[in-house]
């Protein structure tokens, strides 16, 4: 009975809630539209939905690559990578400013299948 009670509550858990989900940031010193990104939503960003669903982490572009099996390369600053257990599964390249950058966040994540709106949260989550 337990272990069928088990069974039964972990098929009832979302995937993106058992699989590890971080945004990985690709960035490199000198980029223009990287500082604009730490300016405008880095302060934000860990207190928002989305950040608490998918955290952040970085990396320079120009030093050794992370741990991420890639869906394409990396070519531009910044670039955010959806990881899910080790692997890509989406990506916004560019920082189109603050406005663009929370709708394609969250479009990216709902396609993604990760569970992030807060209950009463408007479009953004945040």
């Amino acid at each position: 009975m337990i272990k069928a009670l088990t069974i039964m509550l972990g098929m009832a858990t979302p995937v993106s809630a058992v699989a590890e989900a971080y945004l990985l940031m690709a960035e490199e010193p000198g980029c223009h539209w990287c500082a604009k990104w730490n300016d405008e939503i880095a302060p934000i960003y860990p207190k928002s939905a989305e950040g608490q669903a998918v955290p952040l982490r970085r990396y320079d572009l120009r030093a050794d690559a992370p741990d991420v099996v890639f869906a394409r390369r990396v070519h531009f600053t910044p670039t955010f990578i959806l990881v899910e257990d080790g692997r890509e599964v989406g990506r916004i390249e560019g920082y189109p400013g603050q406005d663009f950058f929370w709708g394609l966040l969250g479009m990216m994540l709902d396609d993604a299948g990760v569970v992030w709106r807060r209950a009463g949260s408007g479009p953004e989550g945040s």
